[in-house]
């Protein structure tokens, strides 16, 4: 006498480890979508040391304010950037002497500051930020 096999062939799992399933897979894609960098403008700025140097020479200076560009206190164009970075630098061989000193107003829009230190780059020039200006107060005695 042959006895009869029962055989299920569909098992389904248990329906408590599905919320746990999920849950492995949404973190192990946010690890993994999160391990990719940031990536922004390439710039190669000076070390601190070399700046302080640096502002004891004559560097040509690059005041962005939201209105105007001016160069060494010369307003200018946004499309003569290049030019007449090109011209003062011209004749300067070392990198310290190509040195570009760029100040910011608060309110320029970061779309013309990358346009203005690209264009200074494309001249061949260094750039350094000056973010603050160090002032010397004379207290009454």
């Amino acid at each position: 006498m042959r006895l009869r096999r029962s055989s299920k062939l569909l098992v389904e799992p248990p329906s408590a480890a599905t919320g746990d399933i999920a849950f492995n897979l949404i973190v192990f894609f946010l690890v993994c979508a999160s391990i990719q960098p940031d990536s922004g403008r390439k710039q190669l700025l000076p070390k601190a040391e070399q700046t302080q140097q640096q502002e004891q020479q004559d560097n040509i200076t690059v005041e962005l304010k939201r209105a105007v560009v001016l160069l060494n206190g010369e307003p200018m164009k946004l499309t003569e950037v290049t030019p007449r970075v090109k011209a003062k630098l011209s004749g300067k061989t070392r990198p310290e002497d190509r040195v570009v000193v760029v100040k910011s107003a608060d309110d320029v829009p970061y779309s013309t500051w990358v346009e203005v230190t690209t264009q200074i780059e494309d001249a061949g020039g260094i750039i350094t930020l000056q973010l603050e200006e160090e002032r010397q107060v004379e207290l009454p005695q």
